[in-house]
C-alpha cells in the first residue's frame, strides 16, 4: 500500500467513527496524518541539499528522466548545467577563477568539494555556483578494492550534477576549479548541435606527448568538455557498471573516454576548450590563437599571468573587461599591414597587438611565437600546432602592446580597445625594409564594429587609419576592422 492510499484510509475511518465523544481521537488522527504529508514532502520531493544517494539508487528510475524543451527553440545559457569539480585544498586560491566567469542568478549548476566544508568556507557566498559535497566513493562496495579512488570520484560527479534535478537542461558541461569558461561562446557553439543526440564534445591537449599516453581522441577535462542531457541520462544508468571494468583508472577523462566509447560515442572536436598543457608565458599562444570560438583556458596557476604587473586573478578579471563586450571577437586575430612603413600589424582582439617592421604573410604569423615551453616530453614536436621560435631578428622580432581598456564610441556603434606597450623593443630598427622604427609608437588603438558577431571560423581585415609621427612619448596608431573583400589575400 502506498503512503497516499494509507492516509485515505485512516481519513475514511475517522468520518465513519465520529461522534461528539470521539472529537479528541478525530484531532489526533487528522494531526498525525497531516504529519505524515508533512514529512513525505520534505524528505521525498524535496531532499536537503547535502543529499548523498546511497549506492544502490543507481539506475535511470531514480533520475530525473524528462525535460520539457522546445526542440526549435535556440539554446541559451538557461539550458546549460555546470558541474565544477574542486577540492578543499585548491578552493581558497581558486575561488577567484570561479568568480571571474560564473554570472549569480543567471548561470546554473554546482561545485562540488571532496569533503564538508570546515568553517573557513562558510557562510557560502551568493555570488558563487551552490555548494555540494561529492558523495564518499569509499563507502560504495563495489568500489573498495580499486586503489586509485580520486579519478572515480571526479568522473562521478556527472552523476550527481544529474540527481540534481534541473528541469529544461541540454547540456552538462563540466570542469575543474582552475578552468575558465566564456560563457556567450559556449551558447553559441552548442548551439550548433542537436541536443536530442548524444554528443561528446570537447578537445585534445595542446601537447603531443600527453595525447600519445593517453588519446589523441579524448576531451581533456581541464579544457572542460560538454555532453548532451541524453547522453549523460545514459551514463547515469551505466557508468557504475563501467567504472568496475576499468579498475586501475589513473585520471577521470581517460575513464569517461572508455566509458563513452563502449557506448559508441565519439568525441566531435571542437578547438576553442583548451587544456594549456604548456608552461610559463602563453603571451604568443593567446596572441595566435586557432580560427575558432575561444571556449576556455585552463592550468592559471601553471603559467604566468597573461597580463604584465597583474596577478593571475586580477589578469583573468581584465581579460573578462573586454569578453564581456564581445566573446565573438575575443582573441580572435586580425592582420593587415602598413606598406609605406612596411609594417605588419598582428592583432588578437582584447589582449595584445603586435607590430612587425616587415611584411609577413598571414601564414606565418598565425603561427603562435614560442613564448611558452613544454609541458612534459622530451620528443619533437612538442605541441599539436606549428609554431615560431623567438627572434633577435629585428625584422622578424614584434613591438608587443597589451589591452588597456575598451569603450563604445560613435552612438554605441563601435567597440575602441586600447593596447599599449608595457616595455621597449630594445633592438635596433629592421634596416632591409627602409628603417622605419616603431620604437615612437606607444599606444594602439583598435576600431571594431559592436552591433554585430563575428561569425565562428571566420576572419576580418583591417586598415591602418593613421600612424601617428608624434614624439617618442605620445604616438599613437589607429587599426579599423572591416569585412574581407571577396578573394581578399592578406600577405
Amino acid at each position: 500500500m502506498t503512503m497516499a492510499s494509507s492516509i485515505s484510509s485512516k481519513s475514511s475511518k475517522i468520518q465513519k467513527n465520529y461522534s461528539p465523544s470521539s472529537h479528541g481521537t478525530l484531532c489526533k488522527s487528522v494531526s498525525i496524518s497531516g504529519l505524515l504529508i508533512f514529512l513525505f514532502c520534505i524528505f521525498f520531493l524535496n531532499p536537503p541539499s547535502n543529499y548523498q544517494p546511497s549506492s544502490r539508487l543507481l539506475s535511470t528510475s531514480s533520475c530525473p528522466t524528462t525535460t520539457t524543451i522546445s526542440p526549435n527553440s535556440p539554446t541559451n545559457i538557461s539550458h546549460i548545467v555546470f558541474g565544477i569539480i574542486s577540492a578543499l585544498n585548491t578552493w581558497n586560491s581558486r575561488k577567484p577563477y570561479v568568480e571571474s566567469w560564473w554570472r549569480p542568478n543567471i548561470t546554473r549548476g554546482y561545485l562540488f568539494l571532496d569533503g564538508p566544508p570546515t568553517l573557513e568556507f562558510q557562510p557560502w557566498p551568493s555570488n558563487l555556483p551552490p555548494l555540494r559535497v561529492s558523495e564518499d566513493v569509499r563507502k560504495i562496495p563495489t568500489f573498495l578494492k580499486m586503489a586509485n579512488l580520486i579519478p572515480i570520484r571526479i568522473v562521478r560527479t556527472i552523476i550527481e550534477v544529474f540527481r540534481q534535478g534541473d528541469k529544461n537542461v541540454r547540456w552538462y558541461v563540466m570542469g575543474d576549479d582552475d578552468t575558465i569558461f566564456f560563457l556567450d561562446n559556449l551558447v553559441g557553439v552548442l548551439a550548433k548541435y542537436n541536443h536530442s543526440k548524444y554528443y561528446y564534445i570537447g578537445s585534445f591537449s595542446d601537447n603531443v606527448k600527453s595525447n600519445t599516453d593517453f588519446s589523441f581522441d579524448m576531451a581533456f577535462g581541464g579544457a572542460g568538455y560538454a555532453l548532451s542531457y541524453p547522453l549523460v541520462e545514459a551514463l547515469a544508468a551505466n557508468l557504475d557498471n563501467c567504472i568496475e571494468r576499468y579498475p586501475k583508472p589513473h585520471f577521470s577523462d581517460v575513464l569517461l573516454h572508455s566509458c563513452l566509447a563502449d557506448l559508441g560515442v565519439p568525441l566531435t572536436l571542437e578547438k576553442g576548450f583548451h587544456q594549456i598543457d604548456m608552461r610559463n608565458d602563453t603571451t604568443g599562444f593567446l596572441s595566435a590563437q586557432p580560427q575558432t570560438p575561444f571556449l576556455s583556458y585552463h592550468h592559471i596557476d601553471a603559467i604566468h599571468p597573461i597580463f604584465p604587473s597583474m596577478n593571475r586573478s586580477e589578469a583573468i578579471n581584465h581579460l573578462m573587461k573586454a569578453a564581456k563586450a564581445d566573446q565573438s571577437r575575443l582573441l580572435q586575430q586580425t592582420i593587415c599591414y602598413h606598406r609605406p612603413t612596411n609594417w605588419s600589424f598582428s592583432v588578437s582582439w582584447g589582449y595584445s597587438a603586435y607590430i612587425y617592421e616587415n611584411i609577413i604573410p598571414r601564414s606565418i604569423l598565425c603561427r603562435p611565437l614560442e613564448t611558452f615551453t613544454k609541458w612534459r616530453g622530451k620528443a619533437e614536436p612538442l605541441f599539436m600546432f606549428h609554431s615560431r621560435p623567438l627572434s633577435s631578428d629585428p625584422c622578424q622580432a614584434p613591438h608587443v602592446f597589451f589591452f588597456d581598456s575598451i569603450e563604445l564610441t560613435q552612438g554605441d556603434e563601435q567597440f575602441v580597445t586600447t593596447y599599449i606597450r608595457k616595455s621597449p623593443r630594445g633592438l635596433p630598427n629592421c634596416s632591409s625594409t627602409g628603417n622605419h622604427s616603431a620604437d615612437a609608437i606607444t599606444k594602439i588603438q583598435v576600431l571594431s564594429p559592436a552591433t554585430t558577431r563575428l561569425e565562428a571560423g571566420g576572419r576580418e581585415c583591417c586598415d591602418i587609419e593613421y600612424v601617428g609621427a608624434g614624439t617618442t612619448s605620445s604616438a599613437v596608431t589607429q587599426v579599423k576592422y572591416r569585412p574581407c573583400l571577396k578573394d581578399e589575400v592578406i600577405a
